[in-house]
């Protein structure tokens, strides 16, 4: 992930990242962080929340929907990195701040 204040690099990564098959809402199974991103906020909230999108409302928020953009959401979010919305388009712990410039993803499969 790319900070939008100081434009630094920081990465976030997982020993456990297992997403659960669709009869399950493809939830999320996430622990064992290590990193310089400030990665704790990210198991402590999302770990065991189900994939929300548009048109599936699988988070806890009883107000609406919180997708804009697929994510596993909670009550909302607290790392927003699939968003698409520029000023909650964060990772909350960030060292640099929680603004996002860009952020990847890679899977790897074991």
């Amino acid at each position: 992930m790319q900070s939008r204040k100081n434009g630094n690099w920081y990465y976030a990564e997982y020993s456990t990242f297992r997403v659960l098959p669709e009869a399950q809402n493809y939830k999320l199974q996430v622990a064992g962080y290590s990193g310089n991103a400030g990665g704790q906020r990210f198991t402590s909230v999302h770990n065991g929340r189900m994939f929300t999108t548009y048109d599936r409302d699988n988070d806890l928020w009883p107000d609406g929907n919180c997708a804009c953009g697929g994510f596993w959401y909670n009550w909302c979010y607290q790392c927003g990195v699939n968003n698409g919305i520029p000023n909650i388009f964060e990772w909350y712990d960030l060292p640099g701040g929680r603004l996002l410039q860009t952020s990847r993803m890679w899977l790897k499969c074991k």
